[in-house]
Order: C-alpha cells, then structure tokens, then sequence
C-alpha cells in the first residue's frame, strides 16, 4: 500500500543528503582549521572519523531495517544528521566537532545503505537501473556542495551554508515520516545461520570483493586526484581541481545513461564497457601526453566506475530479496573497508615511492575487478 514513484523520489533526496555528507568535511576543512585553529594531525583525525563513522553505520542499518523496516531507520538516521550538520557547523569544541562529524558519519552510512536497499525492494525488473539513477543524486550532493561553497562563500558564511543543509536534513525526515514504505520483511528473528551463509555462498562474497576494490579504487581518485595532477602531471592548482569535478560528472552522467537509455541493455554488455571505459581513462591520464587529455581520462574513468554499485548491489539485491537489508550491510561494510585499506596503502606507497604510482595501483585494481566481475557473471550465467 505504497507508492514507488513517491519511495523511490524519497530515497533520492536521502542519497542526496549522503553525497553531501561524504563531501561536507572536506569542502569546509579550511573554515574549521580556522575557526578551531586546528593543525594538521588534528585536522586528519577528523578526516579519519567520518569514514569509520560511515563504516559503522553501514554495518548496524541491515538487520534493523529488515526487522523494523525502512520508516523509522530513515526518519532517525535523517534527524541524526541534522543535528550532525547543525553540530559541526555552530561548536566551537574539539571534542564536540569529533563527536557531531561521528554522528553524521554514522547516519550518512545508514542512509546509503537503506536508500540502496530501498530501492533495491520496490524494483522489479529494473533493480540496476533504478539503482544507477539513486546514484545520480549521490553525485549531485556531491558536486553541489562545493560549488555552492564556491558561490556564495563571499556572502554567506560555511556555517550558515551547513545549518542550512542541517534543517534540509530535518525536512527529509518530515517526508519520510508522512510517506508509506514497505513493510519489514522479517517477522521473527534474523536467524544467525542465515549471515554466517553468507561466508559460504561464493557469488555473494565475489560480490563483496568486487565492491571491496570498488570502492577503494573510487576512494583512491576522490583523494589523490588533485595531488597526482599537480605534484606528477605538473597541472596548475585551478585545472587540477577540475580533475575530481570531471571525475564526479562522469560518473553521474554515465549513472544518469545506465538508468534511462540503457535500461534494457544486457547487464554483460554495460560491465564489459564500463571496464573498456576505465581501461581507456587510465591509459589516458598515464599517457602524458596533455593535460587535456588527463582531465578528460579523469572523465572517462568516472564514467567507468559508474555501473560497479548498481550491477553489484543489483545482484544482491536479486539474491537475498527476503533480508536485502542485511545483505546489503554485509558487501558494503566490506566495500568501506576497501576504501579505508586501500587509501592507507596509498598515503604510505606515496610517502615512500611518489604520488605517480597512483596509475600503477589503479591499474591493478582494474584488472582484479575484471577478473572478479568476469567470474560473477559466469557464475551467475551457470546458474
């Protein structure tokens, strides 16, 4: 007794609010250290809180939803974030700034993932497209946040922009309050037996892994992009920010494709071409050749890593209809350890070796998640 168009449009504005989140920290970073004269270290811990902070959310949002259903994890995890964003935008204690960054860490990873979910229940056939276009808004949120920073950094202060975005949050959990969603899916207990089978069904840890690079390999060109593009291509400050703009824009551009023009292509075809696009955007950023042309293989690769969330989450969304929310959970607290791994890896890779082997490691990750995406879906086609 509810509306998808109504559920699915809800779940978008809560992706929105996550693409903001996961992007907030570092958009304002040079406000904070300011206002709180905080140094370097101190400025990375925080950086090192929302992750972990996402990661936990992550974990905890599954199995709730699944036993309570979508209503109140959405409408608490919404209030949390307003007060997250409310939090960091008026404190002036250390202490207080560490705890308000862990309360939106945590909501931003509950709302992704119910959004994931819930989206993921309500489709029928078109589970991967419609997941693709809940991507869109993630980008947007992303994207959105720094240029409207950017606009009205002048005339408006950071904390008024991030109050601003906190009573959005506020208005998202009134919408989910007021709307119907589905029902909880499990009426008694989530057997244990049915998590730990998840360690021993092959195609769903494949999955897992697959998304563990993944997202690490998104994680590694959302931080390293500018540094790589200055400190290794030697482009100027002002172009080299365009790198993770161009990066974003491709990948919502391919997300916003996949879900609409591409709706009814075989999910084969999109994977195959996706791994053809970051093929050919990182051989075009390691080329050398310009900075034209590493910028637009910024693009290239965005536009390649757009389908690997929805195909992925797609299958498992297909595989575990009856605790969706627990499996999902379970690849995307692995997905966020990946992310977190990968990029400790990479600080100290290029402490000790440079800022040029980002390329080096990227393209690695490219041919596991070949090799991982090619044995998903010849499983799956056995099946």
């Amino acid at each position: 007794m509810y509306s998808k168009k109504v559920v699915f449009w809800s779940a978008c504005s809560g992706m929105l609010l996550f693409g903001i989140t996961l992007i907030v920290l570092g958009s304002i970073a040079p406000g904070l250290k300011e206002k709180l004269l905080l140094d370097e270290i101190e400025s990375g811990t925080l950086f090192s809180i929302l992750p972990f902070g996402i990661l936990v959310g992550s974990l905890i949002f599954g199995p709730v939803a699944d036993k309570y259903g979508y209503k109140i994890i959405m409408i608490v995890s919404c209030l949390m974030l307003s007060s997250g964003f409310e939090g960091i935008a008026f404190t002036r204690s250390h202490g207080f700034l560490k705890a308000f960054i862990f309360l939106t860490g945590i909501s931003g990873g509950v709302i992704n993932g119910a959004t994931n979910a819930l989206v993921s229940d309500i489709s029928d056939n078109d589970k991967i497209a419609n997941i693709s276009l809940l991507g869109v808004f993630f980008g947007i949120g992303a994207l959105g946040m720094p240029m409207v920073l950017g606009m009205l950094g002048e005339k408006v202060s950071f904390e008024q922009i991030v109050a601003s975005v906190g009573i959005i949050s506020f208005a998202v959990a009134i919408l989910f309050a007021l709307i119907r969603l589905p029902l909880p899916k499990v009426t008694g207990k989530i057997e244990a037996q049915k998590i730990i089978s998840f360690l021993r069904d092959e195609v769903l840890l494949l999955i897992a892994f697959f998304l563990f690079f993944q997202s690490s390999f998104e994680g590694l060109m959302n931080n390293w992009t500018t540094s790589y593009l200055l400190d290794h291509v030697g482009v100027s400050r002002g172009p080299a920010l365009y790198g993770l703009s161009l990066f974003v824009a491709g990948m919502v551009i391919m997300r916003l494709i996949t879900g609409t023009i591409l709706r009814n292509i075989p999910v084969r075809r999109i994977l195959i071409a996706s791994l053809v696009f970051v093929f050919l955007g990182l051989a075009s950023i390691k080329s050398g050749i310009s900075s034209v042309v590493a910028l637009t293989g910024f693009m290239l690769t965005g536009a390649g890593l757009a389908v690997g969330f929805p195909i992925m989450l797609g299958f498992v969304g297909d595989r575990y209809a009856s605790i969706s929310g627990t499996a999902f959970s379970f690849v995307l607290t692995i997905a966020l350890v990946g992310n977190m791994t990968m990029n400790y890896i990479m600080g100290i890779i290029s402490e000790k070796a440079g800022i040029g082997h980002l390329m080096t490691v990227t393209i690695a990750e490219m041919f596991v998640m070949t090799l991982l995406g090619t044995l998903i879906l010849t499983k799956l086609k056995n099946k």
